[in-house]
């Protein structure tokens, strides 16, 4: 077996790495110096050069090693001398590899944290997206889902979180083209569209790594731009779970398109909200408390009982409250035929931030 540029020494590798090693060795062993900056220079710039050849560095300080053996019958100088000097060459040069290493791994973030920047935001040509999403073990050409988790801190990349998640992760399913990543202090994950478990796994894993955080799983979009469209519909269903006080910590936006729909005729919806909720701002108090009062009781499906409880009210003060309601209004909500009305408009109202953003 030859390496490019030269023969091979022992553990395969090319005597390239090894140039000057044993003219070096030999001189510094017999004189008692300390190898020159020039000579160490020399073994920084091709254990580097090792580093990106793709060499392995215990390979390499075996060939060094076998190097030293070799001449070392020859070395006239006492040991210790002739043991600093390997030392020495042999420090360098893993200090030259280990700092390619070091750069390689911060282009190779910086590369990976631009492409994930350009997917997630549909910039770049969508052909060359999509060949750089191969390297990162995406195929674009087939639909992702996008969950992305929302904790009470902000993660980056190699902290704690993130890393706990993506071991577990990668323990369950391997690497089945699945990405894992960060982004404006949330945990993302990018997966193929028909592995119906990853999401729900990682929505398991990252609600207990984030001490009880959020998160949201958008639905499965073809091409590259469909991860944007997934990863904006898990943005949206985190919005609406905070704007709605929903108590659930998984959301899943296929569940949640109610929503957007009310929302699509924003000046409708308001228009709904002022002409049938309007009269509450009235009351003693404000609309605040009648406001709350209607929530709790559709989301208790209706069951006053329930939403006292929801309230810490008793059954008698808040069915006060719904007469008070009924009287402010004209719209009885224990009435099946105003009970549509009451509660679209209850939603928008949360929706919309009303009244506090009223107009």
């Amino acid at each position: 077996m030859t390496g490019s540029g030269g023969g091979v020494r022992d553990g395969d590798v090319p005597e390239d790495y090894l140039a000057g090693f044993e003219r070096i060795l030999t001189e510094v062993a017999s004189t008692g110096r300390r190898l020159s900056r020039e000579e160490l220079d020399s073994r920084r710039v091709l254990g580097e050069r090792a580093a990106e050849a793709g060499h392995g560095l215990r390979a390499l300080v075996s060939g060094h090693l076998s190097a030293a053996l070799a001449v070392w019958p020859r070395l006239s100088a006492p040991t210790d001398r002739a043991l600093a000097a390997v030392h020495q060459a042999i420090d360098a040069f893993a200090e030259g590899y280990e700092r390619a290493q070091r750069l390689a791994v911060r282009q190779e973030e910086a590369a990976r944290r631009e492409f994930i920047d350009d997917l997630l935001h549909g910039r770049s040509d969508l052909g060359r997206l999509a060949e750089r999403a191969e390297r990162f073990g995406l195929r674009l050409s087939h639909a992702h889902a996008v969950a992305v988790a929302q904790g009470a801190d902000s993660y980056v990349e190699g902290s704690g979180a993130p890393r706990q998640v993506e071991q577990a992760l990668f323990a369950r399913f391997g690497n089945h083209n699945v990405l894992l990543t960060t982004k404006e202090g949330r945990l993302l994950c990018i997966a193929p569209g028909n592995e119906g478990e990853v999401l729900p796994y990682f929505a398991k894993q990252a609600h207990a790594a984030t001490d009880g955080g959020r998160v949201a799983i958008g639905r499965p979009h073809p091409g590259p731009g469909g991860v944007v469209q997934s990863y904006e519909e898990a943005l949206n269903a985190l919005d609406l779970a905070e704007r709605l006080d929903l108590a659930d910590p998984v959301l899943r936006a296929a569940d949640l398109l109610v929503y957007p729909v009310l929302t699509r005729d924003r000046q409708a919806m308001a228009d709904l909200v002022h002409d049938t909720l309007g009269p509450l701002t009235t009351a003693r108090g404000g609309a605040g408390p009648l406001l709350e009062t209607l929530t709790a009781y559709f989301d208790s499906g209706c069951v006053a009982a329930a939403a006292a409880r929801r309230l810490s009210l008793s059954v008698r003060a808040l069915t006060y409250r719904l007469e008070r309601i009924h009287q402010l209004t004209g719209a009885d909500p224990t009435d099946p035929s105003h009970r549509y009305m009451l509660q679209t408009a209850t939603i928008g109202a949360r929706l919309l931030d009303w009244p506090a953003r009223e107009g």
